[in-house]
C-alpha cells in the first residue's frame, strides 16, 4: 500500500462521508467514524494488522456541496496536517439542480465546481504526501437520466482536476457497475446516491484498490 503505517488520513465530503460520524469530527482512534465506508476502511486495515495503525479522520458534512466544503476547508483538512487527503463531492452539487428552485438555491455549476475543486486541491500541493478524489456517481434508473448525464460531466471535471494536480483517482461510479448486474441498485443504493452497507463495501474496496492495498 502506499501510505505508510501511522499515517494520519482526513476523508472529507457529503452524506456519503459523513454517515453519522461524531462531532467535531469522526476519529479510528475512538471508533467514531460513522457507519460507511471510512469506519469500513478502518475495521478492514486493523484487521490487517497494519502497525502503527493508520489515523482515519472523518469531517465529511450531510448535503455539502464543493462551496460548502470550500468554506470549511481550513478547519476541516488543513488543520488536522494530514499525510493524505481523501475527498468525494460533487453529487449534491449536480441533484440541488434537480430538486432545488434556483432563485432560492443558487446552482453550483460545473466552472464553479471546476474551479474550486481545483483550488482546494492545490492548497494540498506541498503539505501532504497523497491526495485521492473519489468521483462522484449516480446509479440512475433507466436510460436517458437527465441527472446521470449532468453527473458524468461533473465527474469528468473531478477526473481532469485529480489528474493536473497529481491525485489518485477512484472511479467510483466503474466500481458500482462491476457489480450492478449482480445485485442491482437496491442492493447498492435505492435511490442512486445513498449507498447501502452493502453500497459502502464497494466503496471501501475501490478505495483500497486505488492506494495499492493487497489484502491477506
Amino acid at each position: 500500500m502506499f501510505i505508510a503505517p501511522g499515517s494520519t488520513v482526513v476523508f472529507t465530503g457529503d452524506s456519503i462521508t459523513d454517515c453519522g460520524r461524531a462531532r467535531p469530527y469522526g476519529d479510528s482512534a475512538d471508533d467514531s467514524l460513522g457507519n460507511g465506508y471510512v469506519a469500513l476502511l478502518d475495521w478492514i486495515l486493523a484487521s490487517e494488522g497494519t502497525d502503527p495503525p493508520l489515523r482515519l479522520i472523518n469531517t465529511g458534512i450531510s448535503g455539502n456541496t464543493v462551496r460548502d466544503l470550500a468554506a470549511r476547508w481550513n478547519e476541516d483538512v488543513l488543520a488536522f496536517e494530514p499525510d493524505w487527503v481523501s475527498v468525494m463531492i460533487g453529487i449534491n452539487d449536480v441533484w440541488r439542480q434537480f430538486d432545488s428552485d434556483p432563485a432560492i438555491v443558487k446552482p453550483v455549476t460545473l466552472d464553479e465546481y471546476t474551479a474550486t475543486l481545483t483550488h482546494l486541491l492545490k492548497q494540498l500541493s506541498g503539505r501532504v504526501k497523497g491526495v485521492l478524489v473519489m468521483k462522484p456517481f449516480y446509479l440512475e434508473s433507466g436510460p436517458g437520466d437527465a441527472m446521470r448525464a449532468m453527473r458524468d460531466r461533473y465527474a469528468q471535471a473531478a477526473d481532469r482536476v485529480a489528474r493536473s494536480e497529481g491525485a489518485i483517482v477512484v472511479d467510483t461510479q466503474a466500481a458500482y457497475e462491476r457489480v450492478l448486474p449482480l445485485r442491482g441498485r437496491d442492493r447498492l443504493a435505492p435511490d442512486g446516491v445513498h449507498p447501502t452497507g452493502l453500497g459502502h463495501m464497494v466503496l471501501a474496496r475501490a478505495w483500497l484498490a486505488s492506494v495499492g492495498a493487497t489484502l491477506a
